[in-house]
């Protein structure tokens, strides 16, 4: 053949598995694995989180009401009544807790049972001033 040249295309490719684990070729670089924080998330995220999906299954119709999620969840009505004021807190200190680091020690820096007196408080700007005043001094003295 006249004038025939011998032409090389290169692309990065990575392989994955797909369904029925079949494996699939992937145009481009493979992703780097995603980095696992260490540590738990604190507690009171944890029951931020849970009051959320409590007050969505009661609105959903899914559960009837909190005695309902009082029986299911084998506690009183008095602790699900603890848990779903969380649902008090200013929209902002809500999505803080949701946020809040995790901890590797044994205790966390805010408790749930100091956490009561901002709930405590309707006001918005009350919680937001004693929801600072419970966090500056959760961190500690700063260096």
């Amino acid at each position: 053949m006249k004038g025939t040249h011998d032409v090389t295309i290169e692309f990065p490719v990575h392989f994955t598995r797909g369904a029925a684990g079949r494996k699939e070729v992937n145009v481009g670089v493979e992703p780097a694995a995603p980095t696992v924080e260490m540590g738990q998330v604190p507690r009171v995220a944890r029951l931020m989180a849970l009051a959320i999906r409590f007050a969505e299954l009661v609105r959903s119709g899914e559960v009837e009401s909190h005695a309902d999620l009082a029986r299911l969840g084998q506690v009183t009505r008095a602790r699900i009544s603890q848990i779903m004021d969380l649902l008090c807190l200013a929209p902002d200190i809500q999505e803080e807790l949701l946020f809040l680091p995790r901890v590797a020690r044994e205790r966390d820096a805010v408790s749930e049972h100091e956490l009561r007196t901002v709930c405590a408080v309707s006001d918005w700007r009350e919680q937001r001033r004693r929801w600072r005043e419970l966090a500056h001094a959760a961190r500690g003295p700063q260096t």
